[in-house]
C-alpha cells in the first residue's frame, strides 16, 4: 500500500484559526504519539511533550523564518492584476514564483518572458521564463536585491493563505519563536507549539537543542493533479559545523537525533554520508523520502497531520509502515484532532 494513502478529512478538521485565537497557549495543541518500536499509539498534549523524551536527546529545527510571500501586482500596460507567490530563491538571484489570476482571466494571455510585474513601491519583476521541472512556476527577477528586496516584501507582502483560514492572520501567527533566518515562503510549522518555556524545561531535563535552515517551498501549487503527482523542489538548506557536532555527539551517547519537521529530516539526510555523519556545508537537494529509504540520522520526527494523499506521508512511511499511520490517523479523525499549520502534531518516536 502507498504511504500517500487517500483517506476522508472532514472540512471541520481543519484548524481555521490560530490557537490563541481558540483560547488555547500555543503549547496546549494535541499530540499524537506513535511509538516506532511497538507501534502503539499515545494521546496527549504538546506541553506534557517531556513524557516521551530522554535526557542526551537532540532535538534539530529549522530555523528558518518565515517571509510574506504573497505579493499583488499588475502585469505592464495591461493592468491585469496577479497574485505571485514566492517559491523559491535561486543561486543566480532570481525567484521561482507561483503567477495565480483570477478565474475570469483570459486563459489564453499568459505570461510570457519579458512581461513585467508591478508592486507598487519602485519594485518590479521581470518574468524570465517557466521552469523547466514544473510549468507552473516561473523565474523572475527583481528590479533589487538583498536586503532591499527583503524590506521590500515585508512592507509589500503577505503570507500565504489557503482557503480554510478564517481570516488574514498577521505573520507573526506564521512564525516559530526561535526562527531567525528570512526566507520560507511558507511556515515550518511543526516547531510552531513550542514556547521559550517549553525549550527551557526541555533543556533543565537534558534535551538538547540544535538548529539548521532550510527554506521551504510552496505546499500547493493550487492544482490537484500536480499537488497529487508531488513535484520535487529543490530547496536551500545549511547545516553548521556547531549542528553537525552536537549530532555526532548524540550519536555516540546514544542520545536520539528528532527531526522538528519534515524540511529537517530533509535537510540532515540530505547532509549526511552513508556512515550516518552530518557534513556541515550550504547545499541545495531535491531528495525524496519515502518507504524503504534509510534512515542515516534522523531517529524520530514532530510533524503536523498531512492532508490525504500528501507527499509527506511517504516521508512518514521511512519511519513507519503505511498502515500503521494509516490506523493512527484513523484514530486522530476519530478523536477530533485539527489539521493544518495551526492544528495538532504528531511524534513518532
Amino acid at each position: 500500500m502507498a504511504a500517500s494513502f487517500g483517506f476522508e478529512l472532514p472540512s471541520e478538521l481543519s484548524a481555521k484559526e490560530p490557537p490563541e485565537r481558540r483560547g488555547l497557549l500555543r503549547d496546549q495543541v494535541r499530540l499524537l504519539v506513535v511509538k516506532r518500536r511497538t507501534g502503539a499509539v499515545v494521546h496527549s498534549r504538546f506541553d506534557r511533550l517531556s513524557d516521551f523524551l530522554t535526557p542526551g536527546d537532540l532535538l534539530v529545527f529549522n530555523s528558518s523564518r518565515t517571509i510574506p510571500a504573497s505579493l499583488s501586482g499588475w502585469i505592464g500596460s495591461d493592468d491585469v492584476r496577479v497574485e505571485v507567490r514566492l517559491a523559491e530563491h535561486l543561486p543566480d538571484g532570481s525567484w521561482l514564483a507561483l503567477p495565480l489570476f483570477r478565474a475570469d482571466y483570459n486563459s489564453q494571455r499568459r505570461l510570457r518572458p519579458g512581461c513585467i510585474i508591478d508592486f507598487g513601491r519602485g519594485l518590479r519583476a521581470e518574468v524570465e521564463g517557466s521552469d523547466s521541472t514544473n510549468s507552473h512556476l516561473w523565474k523572475m527577477r527583481f528590479s533589487t536585491s538583498g536586503t532591499e528586496l527583503l524590506d521590500l516584501i515585508y512592507r509589500l507582502g503577505e503570507p500565504i493563505r489557503y482557503e480554510y483560514a478564517a481570516a488574514p492572520w498577521d505573520l507573526d501567527f506564521y512564525q516559530n519563536v526561535y526562527s531567525s533566518e528570512p526566507g520560507s515562503a511558507e511556515m515550518p510549522s511543526a516547531g510552531r507549539a513550542f514556547t521559550w518555556k517549553t525549550l527551557l524545561r526541555l533543556g533543565r531535563q537534558g534535551v538538547r537543542v540544535a538548529y539548521l535552515t532550510l527554506h521551504t517551498g510552496l505546499s500547493s501549487y493550487m492544482d490537484e493533479e500536480l499537488d497529487r503527482k508531488h513535484p520535487a523542489s529543490e530547496e536551500e538548506y545549511f547545516v553548521s559545523e556547531e549542528t553537525a557536532e552536537k549530532i555526532r555527539g548524540a550519536r555516540q551517547t546514544g542520545g536520539r537525533v528528532i527531526a522538528i519537521g519534515t524540511t529537517v529530516v530533509r535537510a540532515l539526510e540530505s547532509a549526511a554520508e552513508e556512515c550516518g555523519v552530518v557534513q556541515p556545508g550550504h547545499r541545495y537537494t531535491r531528495l525524496t523520502i519515502k518507504s524503504g529509504s534509510p534512515l542515516r540520522v534522523t531517529d524520530g520526527i514532530l510533524t503536523g497531520l498531512h492532508e490525504p494523499l500528501a507527499s509527506h506521508l511517504d516521508l512518514l512511511s521511512a519511519f513507519l509502515p503505511s498502515a500503521r499511520i494509516r490506523e493512527a490517523y484513523e484514530e486522530a479523525i476519530r478523536l477530533r484532532y485539527l489539521w493544518h499549520e495551526f492544528g495538532d502534531l504528531n511524534l513518532i518516536v
